[in-house]
């Protein structure tokens, strides 16, 4: 049977929903070897999938393990997933703020690999702060403040974790329908009634051309709705870092800074923030419009409302609650250093990916699935694109463990950043 169904998919053919679960789910039971599915997903890869086969494999996939239940949560429920980048802390922000709004969140975050950090990373570097938590601790805090911020768990989508293990051992990886599946499998079991995505473009994201991430958009979109989910995703900008700041406390520090109401929050940062908390708003009914979405964001960022719920989130996963108030707290790299322009002009490039290299070879990232990653590392961005620069000025602040690290960063930024003679146009965040 299994040999059928995949020559099926070899020359072309749609496969039905039985024909996905008999190879998915016999995949996870152990019953279909692995080389008989990687044949499946190399004939997937080549052939695409239908509309309908994405639909299917992504709920069959949802339903393999643990589901979360929020029916009984006496608000909207919301799920927000970004596709990634580098810098991207926006869920640290996002989360409390929307909860501060009314919004419920019962948000499973990842963690690092390769040159994307990991949300999870980013959260242990908080002093105490948990980030397993069983589904029942998951609800009770949710129903008790309005959102929790916590690691992927191991038996949510079960399936997927399988799949994407064979996917990245079998180049299949780049697959949009697969990759699609696989976000939308884990957005389903997570319960919420609503989702918002946020598809990252350019070269420090996964899909470096606007028309892979609006393809990406359209393929989530598409099960989200057939799913019976209301749904959106927003194309935003990640041909630089986004914010100050890229590592893990370095990060969570921003954070903290952006949800103060008298905080240094970068412009690009808060503007995608406001952009998305202003649709999720409207998504979720609290709001009749965008303009009205963005007034009630902004008004729970100036009130302190936001990070109060950041503080209430941490102090209810066991994290110290002080960090809100006192940043210093977090993780402190022992030296910190400059890195300065070699010439005046204008911004040009901030190349994200080389950037990410340089917090890699600082330690704040993995680069496999079992290193160690050192929270107080990373780099400081102090210029973006179009930002006027003099010769000597600072660009970049290193935070590094050992003068032998510190050295390398310097070798890696020099080719980060370009500077142009002329003025430069300023990027948008939010592409659509």
């Amino acid at each position: 049977m299994i040999p059928l169904i995949i020559a099926r998919k070899r020359d072309g053919g749609e496969l039905t929903r039985a024909e996905l679960e008999r190879i998915v789910l016999g995949y996870v039971r152990g019953d279909v070897p692995d080389y008989q599915v990687a044949a499946w997903l190399m004939a997937c890869y080549l052939n695409g999938l239908t509309d309908a086969e994405t639909l299917a494999l992504t709920e069959i996939m949802a339903a393999s393990g643990e589901t979360l239940d929020l029916s009984s949560i006496d608000a909207p429920t919301l799920d927000k997933h970004s596709t990634g980048g580098v810098g991207d802390k926006t869920s640290l922000v996002l989360v409390p703020l929307l909860a501060a709004g009314g919004v419920a969140l019962a948000k499973m975050s990842g963690r690092g690999l390769g040159f994307t950090g990991g949300t999870v990373d980013k959260l242990e570097s908080i002093p105490g702060y948990r980030t397993e938590l069983t589904a029942q601790e998951m609800m009770s805090q949710v129903q008790r403040i309005g959102c929790c911020l916590v690691g992927q768990s191991a038996s949510l989508a079960p399936a997927d974790k399988l799949l994407y293990a064979l996917r990245d051992a079998t180049a299949t990886v780049e697959s949009i329908p697969l990759i699609a599946a696989s976000i939308m499998s884990k957005k389903l079991a997570g319960g919420a009634r609503h989702i918002l995505l946020d598809v990252k473009v350019g070269s420090g994201a996964f899909m470096e051309t606007r028309d892979r991430a609006e393809a990406l958009a359209h393929a989530l979109c598409r099960i989200g709705t057939g799913a019976g989910r209301r749904t959106q995703a927003v194309l935003t900008d990640m041909s630089q870092p986004l914010g100050y700041t890229v590592g893990n406390a370095l990060e969570v520090r921003e954070a903290i800074e952006t949800l103060r109401p008298d905080g240094r929050a970068h412009p690009r940062f808060r503007a995608l923030i406001i952009h998305l908390a202003a649709q999720a708003f409207t998504m979720c009914g609290l709001e009749p419009s965008i303009e009205q979405g963005v007034a009630r964001a902004e008004q729970l960022m100036h009130s302190g409302d936001a990070l109060r719920k950041f503080q209430q989130m941490v102090e209810a996963q066991g994290g110290d609650p002080r960090v809100a108030e006192n940043p210093d707290l977090l993780p402190r790299a022992p030296i910190v250093a400059e890195h300065r322009a070699h010439q005046s002009g204008y911004v040009a490039q901030i190349h994200p990916r080389l950037v990410a290299l340089t917090a890699l070879q600082l330690g704040a990232g993995r680069q496999k699935k079992e290193d160690a990653i050192d929270h107080a590392v990373g780099i400081e961005v102090l210029k973006a694109v179009g930002d006027p620069v003099e010769a000597g000025e600072p660009v970049f602040r290193v935070h590094a463990r050992a003068e032998t690290q510190l050295a390398q960063a310097h070798n890696t930024l020099q080719n980060a950043l370009q500077i142009a003679p002329e003025p430069v146009a300023p990027i948008a965040v939010v592409l659509s």
